[in-house]
């Protein structure tokens, strides 16, 4: 892939630049604002706003779409726009669609596969879906291989929950917590690489470091890198009373992810493969 242009530009498109970069590629930015990354073209739009998504450089070019949705409803509008917006002969090569692992909704614990059926119960899982099926049908139009990476939570040193720390927020009992998936931002850019040179029209991978823990587990170490006490925790009634809706949907959902096909298809060597490796040492 010659031409790189990475759609929704912000942590993890920070990191994929100079990787592409340093394979030779040429890179395009977008975002709402500006841009400083050296040796990339920018451009700024809204993808709330049609208007402002014309002229973009995806003429045989690799997308990678980073761009989170909406924050209402359960439809994915912003990438309803972005295919809309592109003209007959401005389609790229391929895109790569960075969706969640929130689609396959609650599964207790449960292994997931790819062939786990998708079956979201937050708005959150159900837009990513919207955004995965609108993408897919778009590029069996518009004659585009498109690549799905289902992606577990993203962590690195530098986007720890400083805040929710500082502020004392409870998180639940570890006896009552249930198991989830992160995956390392910079083992998740090169990921991104991969899939786009490697990934096929229609290939769907799960995204994490096949190393689950709870996310009780996730804040104690969090605490521990940064040095601050660890989270008050509290039994599952306290929490339903006291946490936001939004940490409930979080710690109410468990599934452990199968990262077989990522790491044998894309070849991929994850250099974060666990929690203590990724908080101990920097990219």
């Amino acid at each position: 892939m010659e031409h790189l242009f990475i759609v929704g530009c912000g942590a993890i498109g920070r990191l994929i630049t100079p990787l592409a970069l340093a394979q030779g590629m040429r890179v395009s930015t977008f975002n709402r604002g500006s841009s400083t990354l050296e040796g990339t073209r920018h451009f700024t739009g809204n993808l709330d706003d049609s208007s402002t998504l014309q002229g973009l450089p995806t003429r045989e070019a690799g997308v990678i779409y980073l761009a989170p949705p909406p924050g209402g409803g359960n439809e994915e509008s912003r990438v309803r726009n972005f295919c809309a917006s592109l003209a007959a002969g401005e389609e790229p090569k391929k895109v790569v669609y960075l969706s969640t692992s929130a689609v396959y909704g609650d599964c207790a614990g449960a292994l997931v596969t790819e062939e786990t059926p998708a079956n979201p119960q937050t708005s959150r899982g159900k837009r990513r879906l919207h955004g995965e099926q609108l993408f897919t049908a778009w590029g069996k139009e518009r004659g585009v291989a498109v690549v799905i990476l289902r992606v577990g939570a993203i962590y690195a040193p530098d986007r720890l929950p400083v805040n929710q720390l500082q502020s004392g927020q409870p998180v639940l009992r570890e006896e009552d917590a249930q198991p989830t998936n992160r995956i390392h931002a910079f083992d998740l850019a090169r990921i991104c690489l991969a899939a786009l040179e490697r990934g096929k029209d229609g290939d769907l991978f799960n995204v994490s470091d096949g190393s689950p823990s709870t996310m009780t587990a996730y804040f104690n170490a969090a605490a521990d890198r940064l040095g601050l006490p660890r989270p008050p925790q509290v039994t599952w009634e306290e929490a339903r009373q006291i946490m936001s809706p939004l940490m409930i949907s979080y710690f109410s959902e468990s599934r452990i992810m199968d990262n077989s096909r990522m790491l044998s298809e894309l070849g991929i060597t994850l250099r974060y493969p666990d929690l203590e490796a990724g908080l101990r040492r920097e990219p």
